[in-house]
């Protein structure tokens, strides 16, 4: 039977089902243990989620207000001064936000126009891209440089025009583990010094980076602060990804465009969880030992696979690790990270997908946001291979 209207345009024809959902799919067909996608399988601190409850038998389940509940706002400008020196105002320069993709989409919906072009470091997380082209921006490429992963800003110096609206940073990155450093953010404040250029970082994983280095937020830098959208993840931060809670700083004339988007996006994120935070980030500031406690797991995966053909560099920060292949197989990666789920049992991701046009450089990353059995059952089946 015919469906009408059957002259519809996609708006976004190159996108199908995320790499996520495909790779934890064909790990659940195999049974595979699934270290694609990123989430952790250990619980979230049963006293927050005590809190929680706690909030939602108070009566505390309607609506929140659409800016988030004041008392999260202020604990998270309160630990903004502490961790970065950055002061922000509670009512005019941080909203809650549904998770760390929605204020993402937020931000870029607020002030990109049609034919305003963005730069995006590649590889790239997948939700940048089609949010930029579903505003009618343009995404403008600059390469990643191997074997650390870290920008080249000559290169995006190289692609900056009179049409930049946005450059688009992600520190600790994911998918490659690596992080920026105060150089970098000189030479990105040096770059966009006396343009209108407005920065979007992306810094989910704050508080997971290894080897004794420093998260260096845009907010450590007054000049990019005050041009800056700087993105964070509750879901990161307390193994909880979801409840897909998130909350954006930005200068007041940022955040003022920035609300009457996510208004008509989401209006409001979940009420109890808000409550139930502010509560918990006053009283704990266990997000202080996420970085010793990742770096652990980081150190037990490589252990364990450091007898393998598996070659790698141990990942600066996120829960991500990159294994170079190539003395496997030659196979492209999409191809090998599917064979290494049905026949070997064990689900990566290809890096090669955070490309707009396919890089193959035999990476596959994996997740090591997992108990210790768990990864020591998969690295046990990449040593077999």
């Amino acid at each position: 039977m015919p469906k009408y209207p059957n002259n519809i345009s996609s708006k976004l024809p190159k996108v199908g089902t995320t790499i996520f959902t495909v790779m934890s799919a064909l790990a659940n067909e195999h049974k595979a243990i699934n270290l694609s996608q990123g989430f952790p399988n250990f619980d979230v601190n049963p006293k927050l989620v005590s809190l929680v409850n706690q909030k939602m038998k108070s009566g505390l389940n309607q609506y929140a207000p659409m800016q988030g509940v004041p008392q999260l706002r202020e604990v998270l400008c309160e630990k903004m001064e502490k961790l970065y020196g950055a002061k922000y105002h509670p009512d005019k320069e941080i909203n809650i936000t549904s998770g760390g993709t929605q204020a993402i989409y937020s931000a870029l919906t607020a002030i990109v126009r049609e034919g305003d072009e963005v730069i995006v470091i590649e590889p790239a997380y997948d939700c940048y891209v089609p949010a930029i082209e579903l505003n009618g921006g343009i995404s403008i490429y600059v390469q990643l440089k191997s074997p650390h992963h870290k920008i080249d800003w000559n290169d995006v110096k190289r692609v900056m025009s009179s049409h930049t609206k946005v450059i688009m940073i992600n520190t600790p990155h994911n998918p490659m583990g690596s992080v920026m450093t105060a150089d970098d953010m000189k030479q990105l404040e040096k770059l966009v010094k006396g343009t209108n250029i407005i920065i979007i970082s992306d810094e989910v994983y704050e508080h997971i980076i290894f080897d004794g280095l420093k998260h260096e937020s845009v907010c450590k830098y007054p000049r990019l602060a005050e041009r800056s959208f700087i993105i964070y993840s509750f879901g990161k931060t307390y193994h909880a990804t979801g409840w897909k809670i998130g909350y954006c700083f930005a200068p007041e004339n940022l955040m003022s465009e920035f609300r009457k988007v996510h208004q008509f996006i989401v209006f409001c994120s979940n009420t109890p969880i808000q409550y139930a935070l502010a509560d918990y980030i006053k009283e704990c500031d266990d997000y202080n030992e996420l970085s010793e406690f990742y770096q652990e797991k980081r150190d037990f995966f490589l252990k364990q696979i450091k007898d393998s053909r598996f070659k790698f560099i141990p990942a600066s920060g996120s829960y991500f690790q990159l294994l170079n292949y190539s003395a496997i197989t030659n196979e492209k990666d999409t191809d090998y990270a599917i064979r290494l789920t049905k026949e070997n049992g064990v689900a990566s991701i290809p890096t090669s997908v955070f490309y707009h046009k396919p890089i193959d450089n035999k990476l596959l990353r994996f997740c090591f946001a997992k108990t210790d059995d768990i990864l020591k059952k998969a690295a046990e089946k990449l040593c077999k291979i």
